[in-house]
């Protein structure tokens, strides 16, 4: 790929702080921090809180959940605040508070900065420092080496920036045995696995608006064939992986039931991509793996959690 290929960030045009359109409400700071992101990484979390072994005292559980909400908060704001000059040339995202002139960067920049530090200090002081550290990590993970380097740099930048997401369960699972085991790693890679087509869906029928701001996405780069193809590969790696759970024993019949379910719609949806091809129905085939894959992986966690919670799961043992 050539160095003029794609635009980026130090020759894009940056949003100009004097051009504010009004006063910034509570509702833009929220926006702000994505909530629809931070939703299901905080449910990761909880569910990866509530199946570790162990006791924690609930002010204690609460602290840790609000401290890896804001991490992720913060992480979307200085996402945000980074990636303003192309949100406002995608129809998707030109709405968002900076681009839509409601917040400016530098206010985006310091609120971002300011919930970082306080969700990974009051981790470290209120919880513990390895939950803390791995918070730390992972937004650093997602605001820089993400966000400032891969996004707009490599076709694979989903891939390997999606750690970041997957890191939730691994944090909440420290805070309750101080430690991290085989356990949290498999909820650390049924998400890493899922990342790929959940995001690679969307880029196929956005693939015009990432080609537009010069961002490198996988159908941007190799093509949607490319791309159908990856997505169904990496799709039949994550359906089986998600009954790695219930053979360790971590998980019973009923998380493992259920994953096969909710894994077989996955496989058809990924393969209807495939064989939809380049036709008119390539985005709405896309489209319906995208909507599906966030009811996925949230099915996925609460069958896990019911499963945690009914008790199926006792005396499987590893």
């Amino acid at each position: 790929m050539s160095d003029t290929a794609y635009e980026t960030k130090a020759n894009a045009s940056p949003l100009d702080d004097a051009a504010m359109s009004g006063v910034a409400t509570i509702g833009d700071y929220l926006a702000l921090l994505k909530p629809r992101v931070m939703s299901l990484v905080v449910f990761t979390a909880f569910v990866g809180l509530l199946i570790a072994p162990g006791s924690i005292h609930p002010v204690v559980a609460f602290t840790a959940i609000l401290c890896i909400a804001v991490g992720a908060g913060a992480s979307g704001a200085l996402n945000m605040w980074y990636d303003a000059d192309i949100d406002a040339q995608m129809t998707r995202t030109k709405e968002r508070p900076i681009p839509a002139g409601k917040i400016s960067p530098q206010e985006a920049l310091t609120f971002g900065m300011v919930l970082s530090i306080f969700s990974v200090y009051a981790m470290a002081i209120m919880v513990n420092y390895i939950a803390a550290a791995l918070l730390a990590f992972t937004i650093f993970f997602y605001v820089v080496v993400y966000t400032m380097w891969l996004k707009r740099s490599t076709p694979q930048n989903i891939v390997i920036g999606g750690a970041s997401g997957a890191f939730p369960p691994v944090i909440a699972w420290a805070v309750v045995t101080g430690n991290v085991t085989i356990e949290p790693l498999v909820l650390f890679a049924i998400i890493f696995l899922w990342t790929p087509p959940h995001f690679w869906s969307l880029a196929l029928y956005k693939t015009g608006e990432y080609q537009k701001v010069g961002v490198p996405m996988l159908p941007v780069v190799a093509g949607k064939k490319s791309t159908r193809t990856q997505i169904l590969l990496y799709s039949l790696l994550l359906v089986p992986f998600t009954l790695a759970p219930t053979y360790l024993g971590f998980a019973g019949w009923l998380y493992g039931a259920t994953a096969i379910v909710l894994g077989l719609v996955f496989l058809v949806l990924a393969a209807r991509i495939v064989v939809v091809g380049d036709d008119k129905g390539d985005a709405k085939a896309a489209a319906s793996l995208f909507a599906y894959s966030i009811f996925y992986l949230f099915a996925l966690f609460l069958s896990l959690a019911l499963d945690h919670g009914l008790g199926f799961s006792k005396g499987l043992g590893l």
